[in-house]
């Protein structure tokens, strides 16, 4: 019999993928964190014309250069972050970036902190990588925002880096500027990484995003087009960072992907040189679902934190699964709390990446269940 490495016995499948195979058509599905916008309709002519171009083979591996240029232009306008376009590598989606980085960057043995609830993927690339995961809990009465005094208290001889997330997936958290300075410091004095995952940046109500990149060279900043552009089949994102550091994760990308789809870089490139107002409308539309889903779950009686970016409620239940099974009883899916991190038994997130209508029916089904 074959069989597997034995890294492989300590990871998990996601839950939000197992809530994806659901196939109930009566069924609301709040589970998956994807936008329900179509392409923008520049990003679709844009990839149209590049295949009848014949734009179908090899690129560079760090991506074509003039797409590594709009990135950079990106980074200063919008970032203040003078990153030059060899120090870019466009990856194949965000998820590709961040198992670079594991793979690129930790160490058998070393310890990566963590935001506890957090994205489900970080914890199971460093796992993968045989690094060891250490949660840094993010608590409710902070709004789930990532306190640096948190991150101080679990420092460690082994620390080999951090990985922050804002706006936050699962809990709509946004950082505050001066935590993100001082865990930016922080990285500089105890000369550990900052892996930024920004893939929310835009998708943001009423508050600014800030980079720890503003504030230390110690970062890798990873950014992409899959949430602002509802581009999430097309698996198009990037890192960026050092030069030095960014041609030896290349290594890992090389022997991995080679490079990310021809088609795909010619869609992100379309989207960051074209117009900026599907971006806006989507984002507008979202903050009205946000506004809806806080003040159903307000009246249903299920405590949340104020959702100040990304498109997921987080609210506290009595238990996660098995509201969870109630709810999808009722008809709508959610998915448990537990999925992200060893803080969240007693959480389920929702996504609003929905329709308002669909929002409001999901509401009166969960209003119907015994909570």
């Amino acid at each position: 019999m074959v069989k597997t490495a034995k890294r492989l016995e300590k990871v998990e499948l996601s839950q939000v993928r197992k809530m994806f195979e659901i196939t109930d058509e009566n069924a609301i599905n709040l589970g998956i964190g994807e936008p329900d916008f179509d392409i923008p309709e520049n990003v679709k002519i844009a990839i149209i014309e590049s295949l009848e171009e014949g734009f179908t083979h090899y690129t560079s591996n760090k991506g074509f250069l003039e797409l590594r240029e709009e990135i950079s232009k990106k980074l200063k306008q919008d970032n203040s972050l003078a990153i030059d376009p060899e120090s870019i590598m466009v990856t194949v989606g965000a998820s590709e970036a961040l198992y670079i980085c594991a793979q690129g960057l930790f160490e058998k043995g070393d310890e990566i902190l963590i935001p506890d609830p957090g994205f489900m993927s970080y914890i199971e690339s460093i796992r993968l990588s045989e690094a060891i995961p250490v949660p840094v809990q993010v608590k409710f009465e902070n709004g789930y925002k990532m306190k640096v005094e948190d991150v101080q208290e679990k420092i460690s001889p082994k620390t080999k880096a951090i990985i922050l997330n804002s706006p936050s997936n699962p809990t709509g958290a946004v950082m505050e500027k001066k935590d993100i300075k001082a865990i930016a410091e922080l990285a500089t004095d105890y000369d550990f990484t900052i892996i930024s995952d920004e893939i929310y940046e835009k998708i943001i109500y009423g508050k600014k995003h800030y980079s720890p990149a503003e504030f230390s060279d110690n970062v890798v900043v990873v950014n992409g087009f899959s949430k602002t552009y509802a581009m999430t089949g097309l698996r198009i994102a990037y890192l960026a960072g050092q030069n030095e550091l960014i041609e030896e994760l290349l290594k890992v990308h090389q022997y991995n992907t080679a490079c990310a789809s021809s088609i795909s870089q010619a869609g992100a490139y379309e989207a960051l040189k074209g117009p900026q107002k599907t971006v806006n409308s989507m984002v507008n539309e979202f903050q009205k679902r946000r506004d809806l889903i806080a003040k159903r779950l307000d009246e249903i009686g299920l405590e949340c934190s104020q959702l100040d970016g990304a498109f997921y409620a987080f609210p506290k239940v009595e238990n996660s699964q098995d509201f969870v099974q109630k709810a999808l009883k009722a008809g709508v899916v959610t998915v448990p709390g537990t999925g992200f991190g060893q803080y969240s038994e007693n959480n389920i997130r929702m996504s609003y990446a929905t329709s308002y209508k669909e929002i409001e029916e999901a509401m009166n089904r969960l209003e119907t269940i015994k909570l």
